[in-house]
């Protein structure tokens, strides 16, 4: 693993923090606490830095830039504290490519937006119910979604025991948007979906769509946690009391000390991952756990952090003059999104097990 910083990553991830600087949060503190979704301040920042190309492979109209570039986005997103529009549309355009569905590319690339819903059930499996179907399958169950109401919905879900994306179009019968609330879900009454539009090679061999997907929410949580630990930092050292800054205090200094500490030990595993995906897919080898332990250890180190940061804060940090409660919302959240942390922790500890059964040696 090449420790040394990218200029490239060093350019983009600078355009990224200069234009993210000028998106401005909902006002109060009800309701979503970010303006998610394709007409998002946040997706037009990534339209104008032409985010949607950087991932894309070259020969399909993209800049090849390789996972690495995602996880500058995603990070940057999180640290910005805003919703996370890119996460959809990668995950869409992986499978769409790996299961050779360039027309569903071609439609995201001329505007189509998207959605994924599901994801936290492949990890608890009691959240959604697969049927087979003629030439298909059918959905029920409620599920949550990172954004409310788009042109395609993509289901994650588990059809004979694999990971599976099955795209549901606007317009099916049976499903349900809940909007109104946050976070978003939708509800799925024996929603069709054809055999063609499950794309089955979701999960791949550990460097596939699923992976990568968990790579970059891992990105968006660190991104989440480092921001959270900027405002908490800025706060604390300009707020006095007791005739000192908060920040002079050791009961306020050294719990923030401490997880500026597990910031750098989540980032190294994060990136790891990304790492070995990306030598996976170059050489046919597997990340094996890696994904899913960073994303793990990235949504226990947010809820830490969230929990410090709103102690140091006090209650202002309940009100919507700190930035840090912007943060709390989300990191209430999004911890979530793909599996609670324990559930992921078994999933990684089974992914060990079965490796040391098949070489009889620790992966």
């Amino acid at each position: 693993m090449d420790l040394r910083t990218d200029p490239l990553q060093v350019q983009l991830r600078r355009a990224l923090r200069a234009g993210l600087a000028g998106v401005t949060a909902p006002p109060g503190v009800r309701g979503a606490p970010v303006q998610d979704g394709p007409a998002s301040p946040a997706a037009r920042v990534l339209a104008e830095t032409s985010a949607a190309l950087y991932e894309l492979p070259a020969d399909s109209g993209g800049l090849g830039l390789g996972l690495m570039a995602g996880l500058t986005v995603s990070e940057e997103l999180g640290r910005a504290a805003c919703g996370n529009p890119y996460r959809a549309a990668a995950l869409v355009t992986d499978a769409a490519l790996l299961a050779g569905r360039k027309d569903i590319v071609d439609d995201l690339r001329a505007g189509a937006t998207v959605a994924v819903a599901g994801l936290e059930s492949l990890t608890r499996g009691d959240d959604l119910t697969v049927r087979g179907a003629d030439d298909g399958i059918e959905l029920t169950g409620t599920v949550a979604a990172d954004a409310g109401g788009a042109d395609l919905l993509a289901v994650a879900c588990r059809v004979r025991g694999s990971a599976a994306l099955a795209l549901v179009p606007a317009g099916s019968s049976g499903y349900k948007w809940h909007g109104e609330s946050w976070p978003y879900t939708v509800e799925l009454t024996g929603v069709p979906v054809a055999a063609r539009d499950v794309l089955r090679r979701f999960g791949g061999d550990g460097c596939g769509p699923l992976a990568k997907a968990r790579i970059r929410q891992a990105a968006y949580l660190l991104g989440l946690a480092t921001g959270m630990h900027l405002a908490a930092v800025r706060y604390t050292g300009t707020r006095r009391q007791f005739g000192s800054r908060l920040r002079d205090q050791q009961a306020v200094a050294f719990p923030l000390a401490h997880l500026a500490a597990e910031l750098r030990a989540t980032r190294m595993l994060v990136y790891r991952a990304a790492w070995l995906a990306e030598q996976g897919s170059a050489t046919g080898g597997r990340p094996g756990t890696g994904p899913v332990e960073a994303l793990a250890a990235a949504a226990e180190t947010l809820t830490e952090m969230a929990r410090v940061t709103m102690q140091a804060c006090g209650a202002r940090g309940m009100t919507s003059e700190v930035s840090v409660h912007r943060y709390y919302r989300l990191a209430a959240v999004e911890p979530f999104c793909y599996g609670r942390p324990s559930d992921l922790w078994r999933l990684a500890g089974a992914g060990r097990l079965a490796a040391v059964d098949a070489v009889g040696q620790p992966a």
